[in-house]
């Protein structure tokens, strides 16, 4: 019987199983099934997603993402930073800057070690994707942006705007985050009809200029610690809506932690700064 060799790794408490693939022994349809074999919590190692490290014509390495229910996704902020620590502590990557190539394109990471050891990451997240046909969504038409357009869902009123971090996001300001929100709404938003491809649904509320509070319910996977796309896209939301000033460094709170948030200008990239550590290694039997 083969073995596989395997890493388990989080930030803040988004947790990954991280496997090093690049001789591309997995093809997608078996990095799926592994996925919702492994991510099972008390039948599995337990995760929110299982990441393959691949190799890349382009980029020092290749991520293949795929969520606990075997779906694949284009990125992953927080998972992005895991795999960042993992290429350095495992694979002996041993240079500042990272460039890792995703379903969402080229991103550079910058490592931040202490003692030899990485404890965070700086990802470019790209250039936000603001036009309805790019997130997708038909809540607009194509060209247009939906910012806080009001959906009737689960007997509320939801002011929406959406944004792709390379995935689908839909951000909805609160006063208060409650678990209906979350639990109840942020599963008919991920899979309402307005998302082709699913979305990712974050509630949140406006704590200063400067803070956000957010939870998050994500595509394929329910309610997770921490979302770093997601964190992304609703300082984004925060900005198209008069809520913080672009430019600036906005702290995300999420039920896991708190990440950094910049989103330099309109053509430029979202920057996130997070940590990221490793939970424990083992050997499975395939």
């Amino acid at each position: 019987m083969a073995s596989l060799r395997f890493t388990k790794l989080q930030g803040l408490g988004n947790d990954f199983i991280i496997i090093e693939d690049l001789a591309g022994r997995f093809d997608s349809s078996k990095l799926s099934a592994l996925a919702r074999r492994l991510c099972k919590r008390r039948f599995g190692i337990g995760a929110d997603g299982l990441i393959a490290v691949g190799s890349s014509e382009d980029a020092d390495y290749f991520m293949h993402f795929y969520n606990a229910d075997g779906s694949g996704a284009e990125m992953c902020g927080n998972g992005i930073r895991c795999l960042g620590k993992f290429v350095a502590d495992e694979l002996g990557f041993d240079e500042e800057n990272l460039w890792i190539a995703t379903g969402a394109g080229i991103l550079k990471l910058g490592l931040h070690r202490e003692n030899a050891e990485v404890h965070a990451a700086t990802v470019s997240m790209g250039v936000p994707q603001l036009s309805a046909g790019e997130i997708p969504t038909t809540l607009k038409p194509g060209s247009e942006r939906v910012i806080g357009v009001e959906l009737s869902i689960g007997g509320e009123i939801l002011k929406l705007t959406a944004v792709s971090m390379g995935n689908p996001h839909v951000v909805s300001f609160v006063k208060k985050i409650t678990d209906h929100h979350v639990l109840d709404l942020g599963p008919q938003l991920e899979h309402h009809k307005l998302f082709p491809r699913r979305a990712n649904a974050e509630f949140v509320q406006v704590l200063t200029a400067n803070k956000l509070r957010m939870r998050v319910w994500e595509r394929g996977v329910g309610e997770t610690l921490a979302c770093g796309t997601g964190a992304c896209a609703s300082v984004v939301a925060a900005v198209l809506n008069g809520h913080c000033e672009m430019g600036d460094e906005i702290a995300v709170e999420l039920n896991g932690g708190e990440l950094q948030i910049t989103w330099l200008a309109e053509d430029q990239p979202v920057l996130m700064t997070g940590p990221v550590a490793t939970v424990y290694k083992g050997t499975l039997e395939l």
